[in-house]
């Protein structure tokens, strides 16, 4: 797991895996923007709020498996 936090703080990403909002709204990881994908494709449209504490619920999840 350090191996994979190491790789995305040296692309962008933070080593606590949090994104900070962009100035302009909030910023999207690849999790978000799968989920979006997927809604687009089934033609659901869910608040973005609710879409982010389903991804983050669902990486808290995988952490904590993972370690």
């Amino acid at each position: 797991m350090d191996k994979l936090k190491g790789m995305a703080s040296k692309m962008g990403g933070g080593s606590s895996g949090e994104q900070k909002p962009a100035a302009g709204g909030e910023q999207q990881d690849y999790v978000d923007k799968g989920l979006a994908a997927g809604e687009k494709q089934f033609g659901v449209n869910a608040p973005a709020g609710m879409n982010e504490k389903v991804t983050d619920q669902g990486r808290e999840m995988f952490e904590k498996q993972t370690g």
